[in-house]
Parts: structure tokens; sequence; C-alpha cells
């Protein structure tokens, strides 16, 4: 992923495959990223708040990295053990 300014300042020009880029900019228009994509262009986002820039970066990585990579990331997460909040875990349980 080739992230760039564009001519509209307020936009930001993500360079992903032709392929990946339609799912891209209809996950991100779901979740209310303001974005243009074109016919032959690359995907204009309008990244207005950091939520908005891990969103983008997000719904990029999903498209774009292989599945065996992302099932490697999501079993590493699960086997991490954080300390839990007593009160949380009490919660949860009932």
């Amino acid at each position: 992923m080739k992230v760039s300014p564009s001519p509209d300042d307020d936009y930001q020009t993500i360079e992903i495959k032709l392929s990946e880029r339609w799912q891209v900019y209809y996950r991100l228009q779901e979740l209310g990223v303001t974005c243009a994509c074109q016919s032959n262009q690359p995907l204009q986002i309008k990244m207005t708040s950091p939520l908005g820039v891990l969103q983008v970066w997000n719904v990029v990585r999903q498209q774009t990295t292989p599945r065996t990579q992302l099932i490697e990331w999501l079993e590493t997460c699960w086997r991490t053990n954080l300390p839990v909040d007593s009160n949380l875990k009490k919660n949860y349980e009932n």
C-alpha cells in the first residue's frame, strides 16, 4: 500500500491493487469514512481523525494481507496473557 497526498489537500491517495480497491472503498463507505474511487484511478480517502486513520489501516490490511498471516496474528492475540481487572472478569463471567 502506498499513501501519498493528492492534489486536493484534504484527501490522501492510496494505491492498492485494482482487485482490492473496490472492496476497500465499499467497506470504508460502510464505516462512514469519506472516500472516492473512479475507474482506473487510485483510491482517494479523507482522513479526518485518528479513528479514521485506524479504520483505513485495518480495512486495507484485511484486504491485502494473506489469510495465513491474519490467522497467525489472531492466534497470537488469543495467546497473549494480559492482566485482567478482577471486576471486569466478574462481570464477564456473569
